[in-house]
């Protein structure tokens, strides 16, 4: 939290005093792809800006309230240029206004009729739910993306065996496969919660200085949310209401927290000492400038720390709720950031996950080396649960397992041997008795049961082949406003 404040100051100071204009996306290109970022371009901004002003020239058009002809002038003379809203903003300390000054520059005598009965915020607040449900649409893809990476690898390790751990300590036997489901189930579910979040924030407020309409009809709101594929928010005050804004980033959160969990599995799977999985080492990629011999996780560390970095934006936006009255402006400098920044770096995070995913490089002759290594340990709950069913009563069948499996763990002996050598053990299990217990088919008897569940069959053939993506594309304006350099 005390980076994002640092930098919130390093913002905020120049910006108070008009010292440099409008900022462009804060993250870096290192960790940008183009077309989200160009979401949150200057020249997306203005051309948004101007759809919403002209749409609502339009539908004061047809109430009555401006001539028809000064809603076509604004259609076909609009036009913008980003310096010279800059200059302008520079003298007005105000962006809308240099916008609409700009813009009455190559409309005309007409300019008069821009903006009737509006307020800034129904601006900037209609422009952001469209930049953040385009974004959430790029996010969607991009977990439909991961999903299919995901399903692919699932199907293809879906019987190969790895010890599952606990506490970082082996447990009992689980799949490859049925690991990766896991992972597949937790982004399903990541995806309806993008739904949810789009939908949430897809909002369009044109109510006036305090959301009373009292200078412009409600039909305008209507009308202009309908032509950005927006809904009418049912209840503005000056802004839309922040815990709109709060859910949407809450989700992006937990969005980037599971792409955490999936790359820290990658990268403990990775350690030398495991070595059952591994990013792809591509021919001339180095590890270290020390060491010739490194291949680290980097990829996935990269995405942990770009999970950690959206993580710190969610407590911005939820302190963004409790705005003054019908508004105050504490929340705009917070959303300038964290709308290009959140949704840029879990974009660029999802991507280079799946990209991870698609080309991981599995071994499972050392996942079953692994599986091996505590000399069939990972059978003690069955042979617990056979105890029980003889006649031992489970306190002692508990102390008989244990008593020969900390052997194991001291001696490296075989588990098996030793228990068969256990004459309180024999008297329950001959040794042909405790062999059929140590089969590795046992726990893999259910994997179909798991898939099917996850995929809707066992089969990848039959498998459903995922849902479409949701998206409700911000309807084109009649005529783009001319983005003038």
């Amino acid at each position: 939290m005390w980076s994002l404040a640092l930098r919130s100051l390093a913002y905020a100071i120049p910006r108070l005093f008009h010292l440099i204009p409008a900022a462009e996306p804060l993250m870096i290109p290192r960790y940008s792809r183009p077309k989200m970022a160009a979401i949150w371009a200057p020249e997306t901004r203005f051309q948004i800006w101007f759809e919403i002003e002209a749409h609502a020239c339009d539908a004061q058009a047809e109430l009555g309230v401006i001539p028809r002809s000064a809603a076509k002038a604004v259609w076909k003379r609009g036009a913008f240029e980003v310096g010279r809203i800059d200059e302008i903003e520079r003298e007005t300390k105000h962006d809308v206004i240099a916008f609409l000054t700009n813009i009455a520059e190559h409309v005309g005598p007409e300019a008069r009729f821009l903006h009737q009965g509006m307020t800034s915020s129904d601006v900037l607040d209609t422009c952001l739910a469209v930049q953040l449900t385009r974004a959430a649409d790029i996010l969607i893809e991009d977990i439909d993306q991961l999903l299919a990476a995901l399903k692919r690898r699932a199907f293809e390790h879906k019987m190969t065996p790895m010890i599952g751990r606990s506490h970082g300590i082996h447990a009992e036997p689980v799949t490859f496969g049925v690991k990766l489901a896991g992972f597949y189930a937790e982004f399903a579910r990541n995806r309806e919660r993008l739904v949810a979040a789009r939908r949430e924030i897809a909002t369009c407020a044109i109510s006036g200085a305090v959301g009373t309409f009292a200078n412009i009809d409600p039909f305008v709101e209507e009308y202009v949310a309908e032509k950005l594929g927006l809904a009418a928010e049912p209840h503005s005050t000056q802004v839309i209401p922040r815990d709109r804004h709060a859910m949407f980033f809450a989700t992006l959160g937990v969005v980037a927290s599971s792409a955490e969990r999936l790359a820290t599995e990658i990268r403990h799977l990775q350690r030398t000492e495991v070595r059952e999985a591994e990013e792809y080492f591509s021919p001339g990629q180095k590890g270290s400038s020390a060491m010739p011999h490194k291949r680290n996780p980097v990829l996935t560390e990269n995405v942990t720390g770009l999970a950690r970095m959206v993580r710190s934006m969610v407590i911005p936006a939820m302190e963004n709720v409790a705005l003054w009255h019908e508004r105050d402006i504490s929340h705009s400098s917070v959303e300038r950031m964290i709308g290009p920044d959140a949704t840029v770096t879990l974009d660029f995070a999802l991507a280079r996950l799946t990209g991870v995913v698609d080309k991981l490089l599995v071994y499972p002759d050392a996942m079953q080396r692994n599986l091996d290594a505590l000399g069939g340990l990972v059978h003690s709950q069955r042979v617990l649960l056979a105890l029980t069913q003889k006649g031992a009563s489970r306190e002692d069948a508990y102390r008989l397992v244990q008593r020969n499996a900390m052997q194991v763990w001291e001696k490296r002996a075989s588990f098996l041997d030793l228990l068969a050598a256990d004459a309180d053990v024999t008297k329950y299990l001959n040794r042909k008795d405790l062999a059929a217990l140590f089969d590795l088919g046992y726990h893999t008897k259910h994997v179909d049961t798991l898939f099917k569940r996850v995929f809707g069959s066992a089969d990848i053939g039959k498998s459903s082949a995922g849902k479409p993506r949701a998206k409700v594309a911000a309807k084109p304006a009649r005529k783009p406003a001319k983005a003038r350099t």
